[in-house]
């Protein structure tokens, strides 16, 4: 079983940046992607960001490339969003998940976390 806890959510004003972390336990780390997704009230979980066990493979929605940076840090197996330039649409609950292949499709995650919420006041 893997489990994943996200944390570093908050409000924020529009503009600003925020960083989220997940921090990933009970299975060997450095086999599986991470990803971040988002849900906004009324809305489908939607991609965001997501990373392979090898740091330098990144993925990202075109709605947030150029603002938000993933990273991981598989010593410590953490996962991180860095978000700047927040906008108002980027007001959702964000979740990290796991999973032993390499796709960002939300349906081939097996392991997520609780979310946490992302406020952007504009």
């Amino acid at each position: 079983q893997v489990q994943l806890v996200e944390s570093g959510g908050g409000l924020v004003q529009a503009g600003g940046s925020l960083r989220l972390s997940c921090a990933v336990s009970g299975r060997p780390f450095s086999f599986f992607m991470v990803g971040w997704f988002r849900q906004a009230p009324g809305k489908d979980r939607e991609f965001v960001a997501a990373i392979t066990w090898n740091p330098s493979n990144t993925y990202y929605a075109d709605s947030v490339k150029g603002r938000f940076t993933i990273s991981r840090d598989n010593a410590k197996n953490m996962v991180y969003l860095q978000m700047s330039s927040l906008k108002s649409e980027d007001t959702a609950v964000y979740y990290c998940a796991a999973e032993a292949g390499s796709t960002t499709t939300k349906n081939d995650y097996d392991y997520w976390g609780q979310g946490t919420q992302v406020t952007v006041s504009s």
